[in-house]
């Protein structure tokens, strides 16, 4: 099944109930006068933030989502029930645009509904209109319609740092060699085909599926997850160390960065050569001074070495707690 990182729908808040004209009476006596009851109102609508970037998924094929009317008045004054609120529960990160109005709303609480639409107020019974002038009222309003709108939900991952970089560099060996992750593993020039996210000490890391040449431009699997680097704080450029050409590696994924977003370039950003049991000490040696020409740190790891392993988690906790 696809990931599901982004979808459009059409929410509609809850309409407000109608008033209605009712007149009181009682058993023997004489009639008593207006009581017909104001109409509930209708139901807002919220999203709110969970912890399942997998969330949207469940709405993948729902296009509209309803809210509850408020129910109509009654006899006797009694005021009819208001719509029980939507609430939408979709992954931290997301930000929601109504399509209608262009007003932008960011999810990045955990459990905090934010509302996105007002439901309609109920309508008035007659007993609302009864006044010293007008003690028997036949007036009544109906309820008013809530608010509907098209809305575009898109996720953008948080994580602290995000690992990054052309296909099978080993990226989602490395997420789960460092977490809990469950990020699954292909030993070809291809790509994962979802991001998946694992946590470490007090940190959340994120494995962005392989970009390829040309992906800001839609080539390729990569460019969807181009945007789930923006809220990156740290990116961990991965690279192969049996990789030709590093340099040239490195500079691919730059551009594409570029292309798609000139301020992904201000990032903090270290360089991780992966698989470095691959090459000889001389070689890998030459490769790291070749990518600290250009002022970046370079870290080295082998999953094939727990120590190696260990050396590289201690280092990036280090950057990513800012010492």
């Amino acid at each position: 099944m696809a990931f599901v990182d982004e979808i459009k729908v059409n929410i509609k808040a809850g309409k407000g109930g109608d008033g209605v004209v009712r007149w009181r009476h009682e058993k023997g006596k004489e009639f008593m006068g207006p009581s017909g009851g104001d109409g509930g109102n209708g139901a807002d609508v919220f999203v709110r933030g969970k912890k399942s970037p997998s969330l949207l998924q469940n709405y993948a094929h729902k296009k509209n989502f309803v809210a509850e009317n408020g129910k109509d008045g009654s006899k006797d004054s009694l005021f009819g029930h208001n719509g029980n609120d939507l609430i939408i529960d979709i992954p931290i990160g997301s930000v929601v645009t109504n399509l209608d109005t262009g007003k932008v709303v960011d999810v990045l609480e955990v459990d905090v509904p934010i509302q996105i639409l007002k439901g309609g107020r109920g309508g008035h019974g007659n007993k609302h209109f009864k006044s010293s002038t007008n003690v028997t009222p036949k007036e009544s309003t109906p309820g008013k319609i809530g608010e509907q709108a098209d809305f575009s939900i898109e996720l953008q991952l948080i994580a602290d740092a995000g690992f990054i970089g052309l296909p099978n560099v080993g990226k989602s060996t490395l997420l789960n060699s460092l977490t809990n992750a469950k990020s699954k593993v292909a030993n070809f020039s291809f790509t994962t085909l979802e991001p998946h996210l694992g946590g470490f000490q007090e940190f959340i890391l994120a494995d962005i599926p392989g970009l390829i040449k040309g992906a800001s431009l839609g080539k390729g699997l990569g460019h969807k997850f181009l945007r789930h680097i923006n809220r990156m704080k740290v990116l961990i450029h991965c690279i192969a160390a049996d990789d030709p050409d590093v340099k040239d590696s490195y500079e691919i994924i730059r551009t594409e960065l570029g292309d798609f977003n000139k301020k992904l370039l201000t990032k903090k950003e270290v360089i991780v050569l992966t698989k470095i049991d691959e090459i000889s000490e001389e070689e890998l040696q030459d490769k790291v001074e070749q990518l600290e020409k250009d002022n970046k740190q370079v870290l080295t790891v082998t999953i094939l070495d727990d120590d190696s392993i260990k050396k590289l988690l201690d280092d990036l906790i280090k950057i990513l707690r800012g010492k």
